[in-house]
């Protein structure tokens, strides 16, 4: 991503939240807040931003679990104490949480004495962290050597040894060679996506995933189009990604888009169809600014819940405090982008925020981060466990080790299954978990998906024998027949694994990951037996050497939102404040006329057909230039949506019409179908919905007087229609306005909210600009009540 040059619900834990006690004791608090959440309580809420009073900043944010059973989480290189007048910058600065939703400074991923040398003293920026075959890979942007790098480590928080640089020079991607992520797919292939500056490209990677090799493809294409992120879903590969700009304050038009594919390496298409790669911009809106406060909100990374609830993972802006003062001596300036996380629906098949609400404001139901029944063994104890079998629990014992923490074993190599179980029951409709791991080539590993004894019990085995996920249901004593898919031929035995099952009415979904980061190596779906879907405890089983399980768990699996939030259509029209130009005259040259013009009226402007016909003026509407003819009327009081249909087909870059609420030539929102070159490819441009603001930026330093914002709506189309909706914002005194385009007059995209300080009346008005040699054609302007 382009930069600028640049609970916890225990009181103690709150407490070590807001640095008031010191690092060891705050992570000694941490784990214990985790070691036995078959006691722990669920954080009720939780607030946005999750990063308040912790670090000033954290933008492009990634997540994980940690072996040990707690949260990580990576943002790119920013001075993010500089509230605590702290002038340099924390390079990827990490942070921890035992619940998702309270967190703790916990490092940083190199210093300036660690900070290898072949970075050339750039920063660094968009981390991505994976678990890889026993270690952790986290992957950065190197920003002026225009490359990607890796470096591994034991833990969450290090020690880090880098790797070195993950793409060739040159990468064989036109683009900007950042904003990396990886992914691994169904039989263990692993891919790296990345890209800015318009274009996000895909290679294969090698089995260590530190060097991507093989051909480079294209998958994505769009103005400002970065900040890849793949996951798997339904049978779907989504690939979300942000456009317009990440980083410029209030003025920041970030949102998050996704196109799916049936292939990680696609072809991917929006929700309305439209190939990712095709020339133009794209529709998908996943989350987006909506008048609450938060701006450009992007650049996401998507994390699970113990219960199955997805959440997105982003950065956004706030709007009462967009800009960081300038730092490292003055040379930054940086907009404040803090951690962000909202719930992550999916409905007919795509995701959305919220049901389609957007960033959140205020409290909210915080993620899932107990479970029912299980536990992490991090004390060192079986509290809370006993063997299948019944009675104690002298058959298994507790191991540790730096990463995982505490973790089980049996004392023995039992050469039939023998099992460990919960203390707790959890509800029929469950999610339950286990990392476990193999040591021995004719050993298993097995998660209790639902235990209620030894002849009543649903298993899902890692079976390294089988090189196979293999599942059991055993009802009466009698096996119901065992399923078996194949793992990855490279399958890491000997480090841990993610095994999580999902059972849902009598449909249960086994996944095996390294990480729940939504990319199974190997996924099973069977339907149970009725008499197998009922409440029951959790655990793990084990059958020949070698077998360790850790962090085993379940809880009321989640009940997803199905719907979307409706959008608000116009109301009744106003027809004294619209206008079918259907007359001879041209708007505005008559005295009784309602519309008026500045710089006008433009020539060549016509009426024919029932239509206003304009040509594109070689003039601009743009900060200091203001030399381009607007025609205006006066808006109606209160709240209101402007619609107008506009057949506009244009040839050439720059050129671009729509719709204007115009306040004077530094002051307005428009939206238009404009025509955008693209980066690092000459003459190749690309057909975007652009909807800008422009005004005074008063709050950096030192004031910007004049500064313009863009985002970047649905498709366009030769016929599109276009919509912007004034809403009055009493309460915070500003002027939010939507857009939303349609190429069918039917079904229409709705992109962000740009939001102004309420100062002058906006009038209604066209515009047809910046190139000549095109001509837009208005059919009518309808004014409805909103």
């Amino acid at each position: 991503m382009r930069r600028s040059p640049g609970p916890l619900v225990a009181t103690l834990l709150c407490a070590l939240v807001a640095g008031l006690l010191p690092a060891a004791r705050a992570t000694a608090a941490a784990r214990a807040t985790a070691e036995d959440t078959t006691t722990a309580r669920e954080a009720p809420t939780y607030h946005n931003p999750l990063t308040a009073g912790v670090v000033d900043t954290f933008p492009d944010p990634v997540m994980i679990r940690g072996k040990d059973g707690l949260w990580y989480a990576y943002g790119t290189q920013n001075p993010v104490f500089q509230s605590k007048g702290e002038d340099g910058e924390r390079m990827l600065p990490i942070l921890r949480s035992a619940d998702m939703a309270h967190w703790e400074y916990a490092g940083e991923v190199f210093t300036p004495e660690t900070k290898p040398a072949w970075h050339k003293g750039a920063r660094l920026w968009a981390p991505d962290i994976r678990y890889v075959n026993g270690h952790y890979n986290l992957y950065y942007s190197v920003s002026s050597g225009n490359t990607v790098g890796v470096a591994t480590a034991p833990t969450p928080t290090g020690p880090w040894t880098d790797q070195g640089a993950v793409l060739p020079s040159p990468s064989g991607c036109a683009t900007g060679n950042i904003d990396q992520a990886q992914f691994t797919d169904e039989g263990g292939q692993p891919y790296l996506y990345w890209g800015s500056y318009d274009t996000i490209c895909v290679a294969e990677m090698n089995a260590a995933r530190t060097r991507i090799e093989g051909a480079v493809a294209e998958v994505a294409q769009g103005r400002r189009m970065e900040g890849g992120f793949v996951v798997r879903h339904g049978g779907h590969y989504y690939l979300f990604y942000s456009d317009a700009g990440c980083c410029d304050g209030a003025y920041s038009g970030y949102q998050v888009k996704v196109g799916r594919a049936t292939s990680p390496t696609g072809p991917f298409v929006d929700d309305e169809g439209v190939p990712l790669t095709a020339a133009t911009s794209k529709g998908g809106v996943v989350l987006t600014a909506n008048g609450n406060g938060w701006i450009g909100p992007g650049h996401n990374a998507l994390q699970t819940d113990l219960s199955g609830q997805d959440w997105l993972v982003y950065h956004a802006i706030s709007s009462d405090d967009p800009d960081l003062k300038p730092a490292a001596g003055g040379t930054l300036k940086l907009s404040k982008r803090p951690m962000l996380m909202d719930r992550l629906d999916w409905i007919d098949g795509w995701p959305v925020v919220r049901a389609g609400a957007d960033a959140s404001q205020g409290a909210q139901r915080a993620p899932v981060a107990s479970w029912a029944a299980g536990g992490t063994f991090n004390d060192g104890s079986l509290k809370g466990w006993h063997a299948g079998a019944g009675g104690g629990t002298d058959g298994w014992s507790v191991g540790h080790e730096q990463d995982a923490q505490g973790f089980v074993t049996p004392r023995a190599n039992p050469a039939g299954p023998v099992s460990l179980v919960s203390d707790r029951s959890a509800p029929a409709a469950r999610r339950a978990e286990a990392d476990l791991r193999v040591g021995s080539a004719t050993g298993a590993a097995g998660l209790l998906v639902r235990y209620t004894g030894p002849d009543d019990v649903v298993v899902a085995w890692l079976d390294r024998a089988r090189n196979a996920l293999v599942t059991d249901v055993r009802i009466d004593g009698r096996s119901r027949g065992a399923r078996t898919t194949p793992l990855p031929a490279d399958f890491a035995w000997d480090t841990w694994h993610n095994v999580a099952a999902e059972v849902r009415g009598t449909r249960m979904t086994v996944e095996v990951s390294a990480d729940r980061l939504r990319d199974a190596v190997a996924t099973q779906e069977r339907t149970l037996p009725a008499t197998a879907v009922r409440p029951g405890k959790v655990g793990v089983a084990a059958r020949g050497a070698g077998a360790a399980a850790d962090n085993v768990g379940a809880t009321a699996l989640h009940t997803p939102v199905t719907t979307r939030i409706p959008e608000r259509a116009p109301g009744p029209l106003l027809p004294a404040y619209s206008d079918e130009f259907d007359t001879a005259t041209v708007p505005g040259t008559t005295a009784d006329s309602p519309w008026s013009w500045v710089r006008g009226p433009a020539s060549g402007v016509t009426m024919a057909d029932g239509a206003l016909s304009w040509p594109t003026q070689g003039g601009e509407l743009y900060l200091g230039t203001n030399t381009a003819s607007v025609l205006t009327r006066d808006a109606p009081p209160g709240d209101y949506t402007v619609e107008t249909r506009l057949r506009f087909a244009p040839g050439r870059t720059n050129q671009q019409a729509g719709l204007v609420l115009y306040g004077d030539d530094d002051r307005y929102l428009k939206l238009v179908h404009a025509v955008l070159p693209v980066s690092h490819t000459a003459g190749k441009a690309t057909h975007v919905t652009e909807f800008a603001k422009e005004g005074e930026r008063p709050t950096t330093t030192p004031p910007t007087p004049v500064a313009y914002g863009p985002m970047f709506g649905g498709p366009p189309a030769d016929t599109l229609w276009m919509r912007l909706s004034y809403h009055a914002d009493t309460a915070r005194d500003e002027t939010e306005v939507r857009a939303a385009t349609s190429t069918d007059g039917v079904h229409w995209v709705h992109t962000g909210v740009w939001t102004l300080p309420t100062v002058n009346k906006l009038k209604v008005g066209l515009v047809a600009q910046n190139t000549a040699g095109a001509v837009a054609r208005f059919d009518y302007v309808r004014t409805y009540r909103h």
